[in-house]
């Protein structure tokens, strides 16, 4: 017997030992629609260098889960304005100022409203998906392949399920028992899933993780896609991994993903978190029959808690006005561009950049 092996067969005698603590934990995390949260995302950007940046919104709407609101802006920049992505509609605010303007300035403040989503997967009264949408989300992109050993290996995952529930299960269960998130990886990661697979090197973080359970379900048939957005407050369900640890949330941006099928719709979907339970929760490197795993691992298959903010959920994208003709493979950090081209999103201290959270309360 393998390594794998070994670990589902422990997985599994965790499961049948600690039935009752783990209905408790369970019940411990139970993300489910309570009521609306209000929240006021800050984004306030000071490109030393730069004459032009673009700033993601959290404008994404979802009907049962976030109501974007009024979006403004404060600065010094010649020319501010609201721009769409034209293939996915990511909203962004495109600045520029002037090239001998000093101290360069530009804060963007949006409120959105969330709450808690939680379905059955699988069953439900939701609105079938149309045509145009469900081949839309089935498509390639640049590092998400849908052919190839992308296929080949979701293929072998969901051979012998029956009906779309029970494979894009399959494929979650698969990333969490074969991934591992490493806390080395440069921000959320890139999410290049052909070379994770080629590889063998099955770790990373939410954009590794979450991009390979998207691919794997497009190439089985499975509309999917994923859903880049920013932890605003700590979890209500005492998870120390799964919040923001403070009103500064410059890197606690997140990549979750949602598959659809029938009766649910857009199911949440979360494998790369159940990886991140495993290993920051405290005490950190939790084994995978450890009770907040498996509460974890239950849970975020079908629901997620609404203490963050989505973007968009788009790839491939090419920055308005930007003088860089390549694309970025997605939008969740503020960008800006200097002479020498994009500035590196992921050093928030050298590009200067700073995000916070409010909760507003009535």
């Amino acid at each position: 017997m393998n390594r794998r092996d070994i670990l589902k067969s422990g997985v599994a005698a965790g499961l049948v030992g600690l039935a009752p603590g783990i209905a408790a934990a369970e019940t411990a995390f139970s993300p489910r629609p309570k009521g609306w949260r209000t929240f006021v995302l800050t984004t306030r950007v000071e490109p030393t260098f730069a004459t032009k940046a673009w700033i993601p919104l959290p404008t994404f709407e979802g009907a049962d889960w976030q109501r974007p609101g009024n979006v403004s802006w404060t600065g010094n920049a010649k020319s501010a304005k609201r721009v769409k992505d034209p293939k996915y509609g990511a909203e962004m605010l495109q600045v520029e100022w002037s090239s001998d303007q000093q101290n360069p300035l530009v804060e963007v403040k949006t409120q959105v409203q969330t709450q808690d989503r939680s379905v059955v997967p699988g069953q439900g009264s939701a609105a079938s998906l149309g045509a145009e949408e469900r081949a839309f989300n089935l498509k390639a992109t640049d590092l998400l392949p849908v052919d190839g050993i992308v296929k080949e290996t979701a293929e072998g995952i969901v051979k012998g399920k029956t009906g779309d529930a029970a494979k894009a299960r399959a494929l979650y269960d698969w990333v969490v028992e074969n991934t591992f998130r490493n806390a080395k990886t440069k921000g959320c990661g890139v999410g290049d899933v052909s070379w994770m697979l080629k590889t063998g090197n099955l770790n990373g973080k939410c954009a590794d993780l979450n991009a390979l359970y998207v691919a794997m379900a497009r190439s089985v048939g499975l509309p999917a896609r994923d859903v880049y957005g920013i932890r605003v407050v700590p979890s209500q369900f005492g998870y120390k991994a799964l919040g923001a640890g403070s009103e500064i949330v410059t890197k606690a941006q997140h990549w979750r993903a949602e598959v659809w099928l029938s009766g649910s719709g857009w199911t949440p979907v979360d494998p790369a978190d159940v990886r991140k339970v495993v290993l920051e929760e405290p005490p950190a490197n939790l084994g995978m029959n450890d009770l907040k795993v498996i509460a974890a691992r239950r849970t975020l298959f079908g629901a997620w808690e609404g203490n963050w903010l989505a973007f968009n959920a788009a790839h491939d994208i090419k920055l308005p006005g930007s003088s860089v003709p390549e694309t970025l493979p997605f939008l969740m950090y503020p960008q800006a561009e200097d002479k020498a081209g994009l500035v590196d999103a992921l050093d928030p201290d050298a590009f200067k950049y700073k995000i916070t959270a409010q909760e507003l309360t009535a």
